[in-house]
């Protein structure tokens, strides 16, 4: 159980990193309103897979 929470941390770090470096770069799917806000859900998203992998790493 524990593997299958830091996986999913890692999809849904992806994924937020996926949508908001889509927004920061392109303006879609929020209409780039608040380059602010994407570089913090960046990093956010950043640190959440690095942490997700770290726990991945000393769960093997």
């Amino acid at each position: 159980m524990p593997k299958a929470m830091t996986i999913a941390g890692m999809v849904v770090a992806a994924l937020l990193f996926t949508l908001f470096g889509a927004d920061l770069a392109v303006g879609i799917p929020f209409g780039g309103a608040q380059s602010t806000m994407s570089f913090g859900a960046l990093a956010a998203s950043a640190i959440l897979g690095y942490l997700s992998y770290s726990t991945f790493r000393e769960l093997r």
